[in-house]
């Protein structure tokens, strides 16, 4: 599958600062380029193909990444390449009004849920397929930090590519036909505001936190409008090593002109495929870090479920859970996942869904190792 060429653990996220940071940065004056190469082992046990050769192991990714400041005005940006394709992954101007607001403008990273990543593995939680993890649109986003509290309000004008393209980072609503369901909604005129509060304490700290999300759903073929929402509450704990993530998220997408109102079309890294159009998604993750001599081991456990709440009582809930350790040597940063899918795209057999009726009530289950450089 596709899908993992091009998906950044939350702890590599860290090594690569500015693009995807939650907090305001500020650096000295000057161009930093950097990047990334990464390769890739996958066994999936519900592939003949895959047990008969022991699995695959095949380029992932490259990537490029540009940061620059000069004054109080900067630059970040990151652009990769897979076997496949190419496409851009942010790339957005910024300008510090003073010590505590900074402005961006341009593709930058969408805020919603836990500021971050709410996963620690390569393979990101379950928000991350419904839309709601890691995503980048096009717009402008104002940061406030202050005395532990963070604030963000944007508006998102549409996301970095058409709605047509399924070449992307992030995911996205999709124009084209799955399982003989045609689709004509673009995502338009989004609003988010999401506010955080870190309390530092003995061992670490403790970030809790609301995001709220309202927009449109732009029928391309009809030319009418319906909307969109998700709020979600979040926590993100540290102590001693030990980490601890929550989140609880409710979305809706109320699409006009809907084919099927239970269900809605979405695409993600050369790949499409259909999300129950409402439901809850539900976030526990565990982490331990150890320190060593030569770098550092994380090892953790992210454990996810989709509920759909739609019309349709067919439909069924998604589930995934990732236990994996993410070893950090020198320029090198290895992931080692154990994934396990339950009527979940990606992680399961039946690839084209979350959320809707399932095929199969078996776990199904995955080995991926993930080897990136970084520069």
């Amino acid at each position: 599958m596709m899908k993992q060429a091009t998906l950044l653990s939350s702890s590599i996220a860290l090594a690569l600062v500015l693009g995807s940071a939650s907090t305001i940065v500020h650096a000295e004056d000057g161009i930093n380029v950097g990047g990334a190469i990464r390769v890739n082992y996958a066994y999936k046990d519900y592939s003949d193909a895959s047990q008969d050769k022991t699995g695959d192991f095949s380029f992932d990714m490259a990537a490029i990444k540009f940061n620059g400041q000069k004054g109080d005005w900067g630059l970040a940006a990151e652009y990769r390449f897979t076997s496949s394709t190419d496409y851009i992954k942010y790339g957005y101007g910024y300008y510090n009004i003073d010590p505590d607001w900074q402005l961006q403008f341009g593709i930058n990273k969408v805020p919603f849920g836990n500021p971050g990543f709410i996963s620690n593995s390569f393979w990101f939680g379950i928000p991350y397929y419904l839309g709601f993890e890691d995503d980048h649109d096009v717009g402008i986003k104002a940061m406030y930090e202050k005395n532990g509290w963070h604030t963000d309000l944007a508006f998102y004008k549409n996301p970095e590519y058409g709605p047509t393209e399924n070449k992307r980072y992030a995911t996205d609503l999709y124009t084209g036909t799955i399982n003989g369901t045609e689709y004509n909604n673009e995502e338009t005129n989004q609003f988010n505001v999401r506010q955080t509060y870190t309390l530092e304490h003995e061992g670490g700290s403790t970030t809790v936190g609301g995001s709220v999300q309202y927009g449109q759903i732009y029928n391309n073929k009809t030319g009418n409008n319906g909307d969109r929402y998700a709020v979600a509450l979040h926590l993100d704990s540290s102590y001693k090593g030990w980490n601890l993530q929550l989140q609880a998220m409710q979305y809706e997408y109320d699409a006009a002109d809907a084919v099927d109102p239970n269900k809605i079309g979405v695409s993600v890294v050369s790949w499409q495929y259909e999300i129950a159009s409402k439901g809850q998604a539900y976030s526990v993750n565990v982490a331990k870090t150890f320190n060593t001599d030569w770098g550092s081991v994380k090892c953790y456990n992210d454990f996810g479920v989709m509920t759909p709440d739609v019309a349709d009582e067919g439909y069924d809930n998604s589930m995934q859970n990732v236990t994996g350790c993410a070893i950090a040597a020198g320029p090198t940063y290895t992931m080692i996942d154990l994934i396990m899918g339950k009527n979940m795209t990606f992680s399961t057999a039946n690839n084209d869904h979350v959320g809707l009726p399932e095929v199969g009530d078996d776990w199904d289950k995955r080995v991926n190792i993930n080897f990136g450089y970084y520069f």
